[in-house]
């Protein structure tokens, strides 16, 4: 079990610049449930990555949001000529173009193809967090590439989602998460 108290102690003040909004904190404990209710015996440092990419994703909200741009400029930001959607990046992790879209709504089991908004919704973002984390669905990586015995790569567990793009920025935000998390009950 995480202890919730030096939890959050911690990242109020090495991640958040001292203050923790609700909206923060909600997103923060959605996340530490589904670990510790699905995932408590797998590698913690999975955890402070999953923790570092949502932080990094959701501009520190952590909240699942809309790309600023809305894909305004790229291919994905196009309208689908069948659905009339644009599968701009959203969620805890931006997922964007509509194949993902399908993958993971068959994961979550909603319409994200012909309502890709569901992927804002807090349970939904979280799952697709997680299961597209720990499978690789996003570009073949998963955690379990970079994080397992004999293996501490923090940042290169970057192209789990997206290159090296910010790599070693995330890699940090994930050690100070890590250090938060390693405080057990």
């Amino acid at each position: 079990m995480i202890n919730r108290k030096f939890f959050f102690d911690q990242v109020r003040s090495t991640l958040f610049g001292g203050k923790l909004r609700k909206p923060q904190v909600d997103g923060l404990t959605a996340i530490l449930d589904v670990w510790e209710l699905s995932f408590a015996k797998k590698d913690d440092r999975w955890l402070a990555y999953l923790l570092a990419t949502a932080h990094h994703e959701t501009d520190r909200t952590m909240q699942p949001i809309e790309e600023y741009s809305k894909g305004r400029g790229r291919p994905y930001g196009e309208p689908d000529p069948h659905t009339g959607q644009i599968y701009y990046g959203r969620g805890f992790v931006q997922l964007t173009w509509d194949y993902n879209y399908r993958k993971m709504a068959k994961v979550v089991g909603a319409d994200l193809l012909n309502h890709p908004e569901f992927a804002l919704e807090l349970p939904i973002a979280t799952k697709i967090l997680f299961f597209g984390m720990i499978n690789g669905s996003f570009t073949g990586k998963k955690l379990a590439d970079y994080f397992a015995p004999g293996i501490d790569n923090w940042r290169n567990a970057r192209r789990i989602i997206n290159g090296l793009d910010k790599a070693q920025l995330i890699a940090d935000y994930g050690h100070r998460y890590y250090a938060a998390i390693s405080y057990t009950i």
